[in-house]
This record gives C-alpha cells, sequence and structure tokens, in this order.
C-alpha cells in the first residue's frame, strides 16, 4: 500500500513538473514579445520605418547600448529643400554611425565603384538591378554633415546591414569607414569601430543629439514623408513614361 501511495505521489509531481514546462513554453515567448515590445518603444514607435530597421534598433538596445544614442527613421532637409531619409543613426564616443538596411533575398554582387549592385536568384535565372548601397549612404552621410560645422571634424562610418536570406556572394572596392555586414554580425563591426579609432572631438554634444532629435521628428511628420515620397517618385520619373 505504502509503496502505491510513494508512486502515485511521483507520478503526480512528474504531470505537475511537465505542466509547468508546458506554460512556461507557451508564456515565454508571449513574455519576450512583450518586452521586446517595450524595450523598442525606447527609441522608436512600434510602425516605424521597416520590420527590419525595428529589429536593429532592437540589437542595438539588447547589447547595452542606451536608448538616448539611437535614432530611427531620420529625415533631413538638404539644400535644395527636399529631404534624405536615413535608416539608424547611432551617436557613439568614435563618431556618427550611420545605417542603411536592405531586406533582400539572393546572391549579392556589387562594387563600391558602380552605380548599381544586382541581386540573383532562382540560381541565376532572375536578375534584380538595385542602386549602389554604399553610394545611397555615402549620399546620407554628405547631407548630415552639412547640418553641424563640427561634423566636419566628426568621424562618420557607414554600415549597410543586409537582412533576409541573402548570401554576399562578391563585394568588391568598400571604402574606408564602410562596412558590409549580415544583420547577425553587427556586434562584430561596432566592437571593431571602437577598437580601431580614437574619441571623436565632439565639441558640442548637446548640439548632436538635438539635430538628430530634429530628424527623427522630421521623419514622423506627414507632410514631409509625402514630400519625401513626391521627390522620390519625381526622380524616378515614371508618370513621364507613355508606353
Amino acid at each position: 500500500m505504502s509503496v502505491f501511495i510513494y508512486f502515485s505521489t511521483n507520478t503526480n509531481l512528474i504531470s505537475e513538473v511537465i505542466i509547468g514546462i508546458i506554460i512556461l513554453l507557451i508564456l515565454f515567448p508571449i513574455y519576450t514579445k512583450i518586452s521586446n515590445r517595450k524595450l523598442l518603444r525606447t527609441v522608436t514607435s512600434l510602425d516605424s520605418g521597416t520590420k527590419s530597421e525595428r529589429d536593429l534598433v532592437l540589437k542595438l538596445l539588447k547589447l547595452g547600448i542606451p536608448s538616448q544614442t539611437i535614432f530611427h527613421d531620420l529625415c533631413i532637409k538638404r539644400k535644395d529643400d527636399k529631404f534624405a531619409q536615413i535608416d539608424v543613426v547611432l551617436a557613439t564616443t568614435e563618431g556618427i554611425i550611420v545605417f542603411e538596411v536592405k531586406d533582400y533575398n539572393g546572391w549579392i554582387f556589387g562594387n563600391g565603384n558602380y552605380s548599381h549592385w544586382t541581386k540573383v536568384m532562382a540560381h541565376g535565372k532572375r536578375k534584380y538591378r538595385f542602386y549602389n548601397p554604399i553610394k545611397q549612404n555615402a549620399n546620407h552621410i554628405r547631407t548630415l554633415r552639412q547640418k553641424l560645422k563640427q561634423f566636419r571634424n566628426i568621424p562618420f562610418y557607414s554600415i549597410i546591414v543586409f537582412y533576409g536570406d541573402c548570401e554576399l556572394k562578391e563585394i568588391n572596392y568598400v571604402p574606408k569607414g564602410t562596412y558590409i555586414v549580415k544583420s547577425s554580425r553587427i556586434f562584430e563591426v561596432l566592437k571593431l569601430i571602437r577598437k580601431e579609432n580614437d574619441p571623436a572631438p565632439y565639441t558640442n554634444k548637446r548640439e548632436v543629439v538635438n539635430i538628430l532629435k530634429q530628424a527623427v521628428k522630421n521623419g514622423e511628420n506627414i507632410d514631409i514623408q509625402e514630400k519625401h515620397i513626391e521627390d522620390i517618385n519625381d526622380i524616378l520619373g515614371k508618370e513621364r513614361i507613355f508606353d
């Protein structure tokens, strides 16, 4: 009789443990999602930019980078009154890091000197061209540099982050201070920048933060968003094609 009672008690304990594990497996993803959303809100809204951009912001936060130094979905006014849209900017001790986020599948072929790169899919059966992201981000940095006098002496670093099921098959002539990286290796690049560079000669950090905050506000402005889209459409000129 005592043996049966022990066996029964033991079985109940195992059942409770199994149920507890199942509950944890169900609740953990929910808890993680809630925690991630709360963390992300310290920098940006849950609908700003693209999913990959928000994932990058979240990655930076989880690396322990202060939220006050991360700026997402910025719009910088250019001299021609048009706007440059920048995905993510990170203000660091070593300088300003400007991120351009790309979400592609397939093989990526590129050259820092060419105007366009190529995305190859279906084992070479389909090829697509896209604007050179090195040049694209260099233009963003050039626009941002013009906003403050002290930016002339502050180092800028360009990081092109590739998301999606893509392979950087052959990339050549990447300029100094520019990095091409898969999203899973962001930490390595940031660590390298910190290791290889001295502190930047900031003269007024508050001024830097204010200009970046204003750029984020521009990115949230509906009128500016619509104007930026109009400017892009005007550059593409599709409405001027009559087939």
